[in-house]
């Protein structure tokens, strides 16, 4: 199949639209279920990308969630914890543990549930019966794997009524070294984005005067790097033990991605919390719903929520308030939270705003000419950072 027929392009008056091989060759997908749509596509190729380049560098099995053309999450496989599983909802999935892959997505979708609902999913690894599972009972658009297991597939055949998307992509694929786009009739040529990230790159300049970095961190550093490859630029990832926890995208100043970014990396730490994890749900309130109620929970907007009148639509009791101070105690034991950037850091204030999340590791390309301000204001904090001297724009 050299061309694939698409119902309309980014919107519904973009007709006709198609996704086609150039080159004469076949396309690298099988459409398995559903039909898939162009920001479906845009997103799976993106995403897959992203998995398949942090599969080659980590050796683990990973997801992504995508959700506009930018990750809401991506995770490598390592087991959850209880507090965790049930933050990301996922607590009573059997076989979880058994399964990296679905330890993957779970850590991916979990991570922002709001950015990910009707997410795009990209999996490294063959999907199985446990992350179809998964997947079943989430709002979602689709899913790119290189293959599925035949329980799996019946799975999600069986999603949205029979019309959920999944892809199949030929893992041994490989684009041309030219990529072409047109952007008013007028067409951009450039070569592929093939800049390899891995830990002789995050390891080779670091230019603090703490030079500690232990393995977890390199990898949260790998992580961060591929994650921001693949995200709207201007862009930072917070990521943390095997998962990008916080992604700031598409921000024309770099002090609005980071402040965007952390605030998510808070919220993850703070959905784990006994408060919020222990919060009495009414039985019959969905999912989705008590996603919603928990975003405000830890918001600023808490006392909103628990009025009378309000609070009865959601809770058994009515909740404490969870005040900025409480938050404030439980966000001040996180520690280790790796901070990495698209394009280098032109004011200190990042990395202040940082330090307020965690973060003890800083991975970005330097070259600014207020580099010397920055790796003060990491030195004043103890912290670590390494220059990669490459920039990962993405648009």
């Amino acid at each position: 199949m050299q061309e694939l027929e698409l119902k309309y392009g980014c919107n519904p008056n973009q007709k006709p639209a198609r996704i086609f091989m150039e080159n004469g060759k076949d396309l690298p997908i099988t459409v398995l279920n559903g039909k898939p749509g162009y920001i479906n596509f845009l997103d799976a190729f993106n995403s897959w990308q992203l998995v398949k380049e942090l599969k080659e560098a980590t050796g683990k099995a990973c997801a992504a969630s995508f959700k506009h053309v930018s990750p809401a999450g991506a995770a490598v496989g390592e087991k959850l914890t209880d507090a965790q599983k049930k933050a990301c909802f996922v607590d009573d999935i059997e076989g979880l543990d058994n399964s990296p892959i679905a330890c993957a997505y779970a850590r991916a979708r979990g991570t922002d549930r709001m950015s990910s609902f009707g997410d795009w999913i990209a999996l490294s690894d063959e999907c199985d019966e446990v992350t179809a599972n998964i997947i079943k009972r989430e709002v979602s658009d689709g899913v790119i794997a290189p293959s599925y297991s035949p329980k799996a597939l019946e799975i999600l055949k069986e999603k949205r009524k029979g019309t959920y998307n999944v892809v199949q992509i030929d893992p041994a694929y490989i684009p041309e070294e030219k990529e072409v786009k047109q952007v008013y009739g007028i067409s951009f040529e450039q070569g592929r984005n093939n800049f390899k990230i891995d830990k002789e790159l995050v390891t080779k300049q670091i230019v603090t005067a703490n030079k500690n970095l232990p393995e977890s961190a390199i990898t949260d550093m790998i992580i961060s790097l591929i994650t921001l490859k693949y995200t709207q630029s201007n862009s930072v990832c917070f990521a943390h033990n095997g998962q990008a926890i916080g992604v700031g995208a598409g921000q024309q100043s770099r002090i609005h991605c980071t402040r965007l970014a952390a605030s998510k990396a808070d919220n993850w730490f703070l959905r784990q919390s006994d408060r919020v994890l222990n919060l009495p749900f009414l039985d019959t309130l969905g999912r989705p719903d008590r996603n919603n109620v928990i975003d405000i929970y830890i918001s600023d907007e808490c006392e909103d929520l628990l009025v009378d009148g309000v609070w009865q639509k959601y809770f058994k009791v009515k909740p404490a308030l969870f005040t900025k101070a409480d938050k404030k105690e439980i966000l001040s034991k996180v520690s280790g939270v790796v901070l990495g950037s698209d394009a280098f850091f032109p004011f200190s204030d990042n990395i202040e705003r940082a330090a307020k999340s965690g973060v003890k590791y800083v991975v970005q390309p330097g070259g600014s000419v207020r580099d010397d301000v920055v790796i003060d204001a990491c030195d004043q904090r103890d912290m670590v950072m390494s220059f990669t001297g490459m920039r990962l724009f993405h648009h």
